[in-house]
């Protein structure tokens, strides 16, 4: 299996991808804050209603500095607590639970530095009775974290796309199915709407990845949606070892085994990654790697 064009684009993509990340939420927010800032400056005219013009910028601009503070919780929360269609109802009530925290960590941040504003400015803020003020506040950053929320997985979901989702292969509609269903010999591999088999013996090692499985092949990561033991139940035994809670490496790909402090190990492989051998697995590792011809280092 090849794609270079797809598989270097990605791979371009990397040293800036944290710098894009950042960049599209700094920009997102000045629009918002510059628009809204706007539109209630009109309104507040139109209206007749009498403010400073320097406070609804205050306001907005308050709102949307918390906003931009709050999105990396967004991103860990649906990180550890994906949503799925099999899950999402089970899920729901936490992220309701969620979204009440971070509503009031939103509406007690932008209090804060508007009364600090304000207190520059001579003036005193008056954010009103806080229940009413916490409900109505809800009512709209509920609306506000989902569309965070979507767009973070949205995100996720076209990284995936790009990088090549790994999936298991079902059994065919009619007549028996290639290979061993239970002892997959290959993956399903979507890129760009585009299918690619890979075969199990090319995976080098897996990483757990969240609800996910990075399979390891040739420099590239796909991810499995799985758990570590459910793929390490069809793995074939006598080819791939569990060596860590979040690693497991195919025997073909290790070149030697570095023994380290207090029982643990360094497991070296044939592209040049270094992955963690903890003590739990690192004697059967030695059976397994002596059973494979793979010399270990003492």
């Amino acid at each position: 299996m090849s794609d270079p064009s797809g598989a270097s684009a990605y791979s371009r993509f990397q040293p800036w991808r944290r710098s894009f990340e950042i960049g599209f939420w700094v920009v997102l927010t000045l629009i918002n804050a510059i628009a809204n800032s706007v539109t209630v400056l009109i309104d507040i005219r139109n209206t007749g209603l009498h403010f400073a013009a320097w406070e609804p910028v205050v306001w907005e601009w308050s709102s949307q500095l918390m906003f931009l503070l709050i999105v990396p919780l967004v991103v860990l929360l649906t990180r550890r607590y994906p949503l799925h269609w099999e899950t999402w109802r089970r899920r729901l009530p936490g992220y309701l639970l969620g979204s009440v925290a971070l509503s009031v960590l939103h509406v007690v941040g932008m209090v804060v530095l508007r009364s600090l504003v304000y207190h520059l400015q001579g003036q005193h803020y008056d954010f009103g009775p806080w229940p009413q003020g916490l409900a109505y506040e809800y009512l709209k950053d509920v609306r506000s974290l989902a569309s965070i929320a979507l767009c973070v997985e949205m995100y996720r979901f076209l990284l995936r796309r790009w990088q090549g989702e790994a999936a298991l292969l079902g059994a065919p509609d009619a007549g028996p199915p290639v290979g061993s269903l239970e002892r997959p010999e290959r993956f399903l591999v979507r890129k760009l709407g585009r299918d690619f088999l890979v075969a199990a013996a090319d995976i080098e090692w897996l990483q757990a990845a969240g609800n996910y499985v990075n399979l390891r092949v040739r420099g590239h990561d796909y991810p499995l949606r799985s758990t570590m033991a459910a793929i390490e139940a069809r793995l074939d035994p006598a080819r791939f070892v569990r060596i860590h809670r979040s690693y497991i490496v195919n025997l073909a790909s290790v070149v030697s085994i570095e023994p380290l402090e207090a029982g643990e190990a360094r497991v070296h492989l044939r592209d040049g990654s270094q992955v963690p051998c903890s003590r739990r697995y690192r004697a059967a590792l030695r059976v397994a790697a002596g059973e494979g011809e793979v010399a270990p280092v003492e």
